[in-house]
């Protein structure tokens, strides 16, 4: 199979309007191939409106979004051969069973893995023979989840996948599964998920996009954001009194320690911080979740 030189995903200024208000709001991003890439958002921030756009669920008021340089309005069926979806409130036809919902879904698929699809099916332990109808929440994702990865797509989209499982299986199937998945066909196999559960896809994570009200807050590479996101803890040897240090955001204070947030400016709030009397100083790297929770809280500097 060649290596596909289109970005997986192109989305420039996209807008999409619901009478009066633009649940996405001039957004552009780039996903290229063989990545995992986060799309990250409160609840009502414009992720599902935006994935429903790449699927030609909904159709963009002004903009454009392609998938591997197609147009998902124009030429629907040519990309959902390459994409498998998986949203977060799943339904199947009821009067299916497990068994027949899968050769429904593989009906549908020119490639189709069944040593995948069994494997899966065991590892959740679903029951091939059991109605629709009577598996739980959790279990439908599941199965959805196993369609989806069986027919080995080029592009998995996961608009909140694991929301139904409990951690144990949610952990193994995004270390395990979606890993492995990447890593049979490395750079051919793109993920793009939209997830609240942050943290348990910390490991898998190449790039992000972080939205709000409809609007980009920030696009980095998960190392470089690593990087530029900081927590700076501080003692002082004495009781340093009001703090000047632009740049940094105050977390807590109690006597003598401090623990601050910065964005980009560790170094410059360092040589400040240096300058006092401070007993020791340590840095580290925030996660992911916590990038996601410090990219959306108003900017405050220390005073």
């Amino acid at each position: 199979m060649p290596v596909a030189t289109e970005h997986a995903i192109a989305i420039d200024n996209l807008v999409r309007r619901f009478g009066r208000t633009d649940a996405v709001h001039g957004l552009s991003l780039r996903v290229e191939p063989g990545r995992c890439y986060g799309f990250f958002g409160r609840n009502g921030a414009g992720k599902t409106t935006t994935i429903k756009c790449l699927l030609n669920l909904l159709r963009p008021t002004s903009g454009s979004v392609r998938v591997f340089g197609l147009d998902p309005a124009r030429q629907e069926v040519a990309v959902k051969s390459k994409i498998a979806y998986v949203p977060d409130q799943v339904a199947f036809y009821p009067w299916m069973t497990v068994r027949d919902t899968l050769e429904y879904f593989a009906s549908f698929r020119e490639r189709w893995n069944t040593d995948t699809e069994q494997a899966l099916v065991d590892r959740f332990g679903l029951d091939p023979a059991m109605k629709t109808t009577h598996l739980s929440k959790g279990q439908r994702t599941q199965l959805a989840l196993v369609a989806a990865v069986a027919a080995e797509p080029e592009l998995l989209v996961l608009d909140e996948p694991t929301s139904g499982l409990d951690p144990i299986v949610r952990r193994e199937f995004i270390q395990t599964v979606i890993g492995a998945y990447q890593q049979e066909l490395p750079g051919q196999r793109t993920v793009f998920v939209s997830t609240h559960l942050i943290s348990e896809f910390e490991g898998l994570i190449d790039e992000f996009t972080i939205i709000d009200k409809g609007r980009e807050v920030v696009t980095l590479e998960a190392d470089a954001a690593r990087q530029r996101f900081q927590r700076i803890r501080a003692r002082f040897a004495t009781d340093p009194g009001p703090l000047a240090l632009p740049g940094a955001r105050l977390v807590t204070r109690q006597g003598r320690d401090v623990e601050l947030e910065v964005d980009g400016t560790g170094q410059d709030v360092l040589e400040r911080l240096r300058a006092l009397d401070l007993e020791s100083v340590t840095t580290e790297s925030l996660t992911l979740e916590e990038i996601f929770v410090s990219a959306l809280r108003p900017r405050e500097a220390v005073a």
